[in-house]
């Protein structure tokens, strides 16, 4: 199984650039062999440039409408509208950042945050290439741009349901640039940034073509070099196969951040605040459960075996959690309700994010059904033991749910569980399994997210108050963020 962690596309050229100074050194001329044949040059495979087409696509269809529906549903009829404004401004917004700037820094050397070597796309062509988790195979690299993007849109789209009904757009209008940039961008960088495997197998191969002494020794380095050239949290051992930290913890811990400094909403614990339709939010989480398939099994890259591995356990990981949420809910409530089960769908599919490309199918049911009820606990008891408003359990789902997925990932890979293992390049192998190892990693990648997304967060959010400020007025938020900030209802009857 490929080791499936998204990279920096063309980095391929750091292992031929350091092979090429090597065997041209004047001083080791007469130990270094003969350059090989240059390898043809490689063609995208158009099944692969197609999936990946697909797969961008689904995930856009997990945020307009997946998301949107799914958050405007779960709120009262006059704040329905600003959630929808809301998520469809991420989109826009994040996805001409992501062009300008993002995709530069995030996929770009560097250990925390990357450079401007492509800023607005430079160099990037028709023909420029990105790689895959198969050495020699590649994707059109502007494909691989839009996916990237779809995904760093969604992540602070999911964020707004943490204070949703309570900030005024100008506020979330703000902080949705200075979050991704601030926040996400180096996360993600940190966490799925790496040379890749045609870097590492050219350079692991120059290693083997040197002969002995001086030769050897600056093949060796060349290739540590080359493995060196990753992000922070890549370069632990910590795995994300489609976005378990960098999405899910990420957003999740920025949207108990928000919930607690923005403030309760007016009449929280007092009022009855029901969902406005549960139509609309049954809809948007069949979409988002749709849509979650380009999310995991696009983030394998390939239209492979690994794709359809992270979509059956797409399938059984969610159906286990919603019918984990469900039934425990059943049992402690006295009626299974829609709502639980459509949460613990969105829960599974959450924990099994991370684990998607790595686990075998027995282990993503076994996390579903955990998840669910853990995820239940946080959404409900846990939040009303300390009192915090998170309007559509943001932390309880997407945080924890995270957590859960990224820690139980680093058993789920071991292959005496029915895991694929870690793909190691330099030996064109899977590497051994060391459990502690990987839990150790997998504990460092979740503990630098949330401290990272929690600090950043809260100084985004007291810059954000200090300029135009987070809440409407009390009349304002009485009437309804609809009328108030987009002069519109969603609703005229």
């Amino acid at each position: 199984m490929k080791f499936k962690t998204l990279f920096c596309a063309g980095s391929a050229g750091l292992a031929a650039l350091a092979v090429a100074a090597l065997l041209t050194d004047p001083a080791l001329a007469q130990t270094a062999p003969a350059a090989a044949p240059a390898a043809p040059a490689i063609v995208p495979n158009k099944g692969d440039n197609t999936w990946m087409l697909v797969s961008t696509v689904l995930v856009l269809l997990m945020t307009i409408p997946g998301l949107a529906l799914f958050y405007a549903g779960l709120v009262r009829a006059k704040n329905a509208l600003s959630v929808l404004a809301h998520v469809f401004y991420a989109v826009c917004i994040v996805s001409l950042i992501w062009v300008i700037y993002g995709y530069s820094v995030t996929f770009t050397g560097g250990s925390i945050i990357g450079g401007f070597d492509k800023i607005f796309l430079k160099g990037v062509t028709l023909e420029s290439l990105a790689a895959t988790f198969s050495v020699g195979v590649n994707i059109t690299e502007l494909i691989y741009i839009c996916f990237q993007m779809t995904f760093a849109c969604i992540t602070p789209a999911l964020i707004v349901g943490a204070f949703a009904e309570r900030m005024k757009f100008s506020a979330v209008a703000l902080f949705i640039p200075l979050w991704v940039t601030f926040v996400y961008f180096p996360i993600a960088h940190m966490v799925w940034y790496w040379a890749g495997p045609d870097a590492i197998d050219a350079a692991a191969k120059a290693v083997t073509a040197a002969a002995a002494g001086e030769a050897k020794t600056k093949a060796e380095a060349a290739l540590a070099a080359v493995q060196a050239d990753a992000g922070l949290i890549f370069s632990w051992g910590a795995i994300d196969f489609a976005g378990g930290t960098v999405v899910h913890i990420n957003a999740g811990i920025a949207g108990l951040v928000g919930a607690i400094l923005v403030g309760k909403r007016i009449g929280h614990g007092k009022d009855l605040m029901p969902p406005h339709s549960l139509m609309m939010t049954f809809i948007g989480a069949a979409l988002l459960w749709v849509g979650w398939f380009g999310f995991n099994a696009g983030s394998n890259l390939e239209a492979s075996g690994g794709a359809a591995l992270a979509m059956i356990n797409t399938f059984v990981a969610t159906a286990a959690a919603a019918l984990s949420w469900m039934f425990a809910e059943w049992a402690v409530k006295g009626k299974p309700s829609l709502l639980g089960a459509l949460s613990g769908a969105v829960a599974g599919l959450v924990a099994v994010t991370p684990a998607a490309g790595y686990s075998g199918p027995m282990g993503a049911i076994v996390l579903g059904l955990a998840v669910g009820v853990i995820c239940l606990f946080f959404c409900a008891t846990v939040k009303n033991m300390f009192g915090y408003d998170d309007a559509l359990d943001v932390f309880g789902i997407h945080c924890i749910g995270g957590i859960v997925g990224a820690l139980a990932t680093g058993i789920l890979v071991s292959p005496a569980l029915g895991g694929t293992g870690i793909m190691d390049y330099a030996i064109g192998k899977v590497a051994d399994y060391d459990f502690v190892a990987q839990m150790i990693s997998q504990s460092k990648g979740v503990l630098l997210t949330l401290v990272w997304s929690a600090v950043g967060s809260a100084i985004i959010y007291k810059i954000v108050d200090y300029t135009v400020g987070l809440r409407p007025t009390v009349e304002q938020e009485r009437e309804g963020l609809d009328l108030n900030d987009h002069g519109e209802r969603a609703y005229n009857m």
